[in-house]
C-alpha cells in the first residue's frame, strides 16, 4: 500500500508539468517562472533513506518494469546474429556483429567509446556469452552489460521492456534516484508509475516505509518538489 498523498503527488505533477512548459508555479508563497526547454525533460524520484546503515544492513537490488515506458528516448544496440542484425534493420535499431566486434580488438577506449554511445545492449545468445572475450570487461564497467534477446523473443517488446524498467542499488550513499517518466507523458501515468516505484523500493528495504525519510520528484532542468516526509 503506497504511502504517498495523492493530493501532493497530484500537485507535485502538476507543477512539474507547468513548470517544464514555461507557466509560472508558486514555490514556498514565491512565484517562480518555468522555462520550456529544446529537450524532453525526465521526471525522476529521488529518495532519502533513514534508519539504514550501508555498512552493516545488507545491500539490497531489484529491478522493477514500470506499467509506462518513462524513457523512450533511451538508445539501444543489438549485439546480433545475423537474423538479429537483420531484424533490428527493419525496425532501425543500431546493431552490431561478431565481426563488427572483433574489429574493435579489445581496445579499452574504442570499447569505452561503445558503452557511452548506447544507453542499453540488447545481445544474441549465442553472442552473450562471447562478449568477455570479444571486448573485455568495458561493457560490465559501464554497467551496460547486454540483456540476452532470445530467439523466440520480440525484439520491439523486449527494447520497451528494458526501456520500462527500473533499477534500485544499495551503494554506500543513502540517496537514490530513478526515472519515473518524462513531461510528454500524460500525468495520471507519471503519478502510477512514481507510486509503483515508492512501493517497489519500500518492499526491498528491511523496515519498509519507515526505511523512507524524504521522496522528492523533480524534472530534469525544474525545482525538486517534496512527496513524502
Amino acid at each position: 500500500m503506497s504511502k504517498l498523498n495523492s493530493a501532493l503527488l497530484d500537485k507535485a505533477v502538476n507543477d512539474i508539468l507547468a513548470f517544464s512548459s514555461g507557466e509560472t508555479i508558486v514555490r514556498a508563497g514565491e512565484d517562480v517562472q518555468g522555462k520550456k526547454r529544446n529537450f524532453t525533460e525526465t521526471v525522476e524520484v529521488q529518495i532519502t533513506l533513514k534508519n539504514y546503515d550501508p555498512v552493516r544492513d545488507k545491500r539490497f537490488s531489484g529491478t522493477f518494469k514500470l506499467p509506462a515506458v518513462p524513457r523512450p528516448n533511451l538508445k539501444c544496440c543489438m549485439l546480433g546474429n545475423a537474423a538479429h542484425c537483420e531484424q533490428a534493420d527493419r525496425i532501425g535499431v543500431d546493431h552490431m556483429s561478431v565481426e563488427d566486434l572483433k574489429k574493435l580488438n579489445k581496445n579499452k577506449k574504442l570499447v569505452k567509446k561503445l558503452a557511452k554511445k548506447f544507453d542499453f545492449f540488447l545481445a544474441s545468445d549465442n553472442m552473450i556469452r562471447q562478449i568477455p572475450r570479444l571486448l573485455g570487461p568495458g561493457l560490465t564497467k559501464a554497467g551496460k552489460f547486454p540483456t540476452l534477446l532470445s530467439n523466440s523473443d520480440d525484439m520491439q517488446g523486449k527494447i520497451d521492456e528494458v526501456k520500462s524498467t527500473i533499477k534500485f542499488q544499495m551503494k554506500k550513499v543513502m540517496c537514490l534516484n530513478v526515472a519515473v517518466g518524462n513531461i510528454n507523458m500524460e500525468k495520471q501515468k507519471i503519478i502510477v508509475n512514481t507510486q509503483l516505484a515508492a512501493n517497489f523500493l519500500a518492499s526491498l528495504l528491511k523496515k519498509q516505509w519507515q526505511n523512507i525519510g524524504q521522496i522528492y520528484i523533480k524534472s530534469t532542468m525544474g525545482p525538486a518538489i517534496q512527496i513524502y516526509f
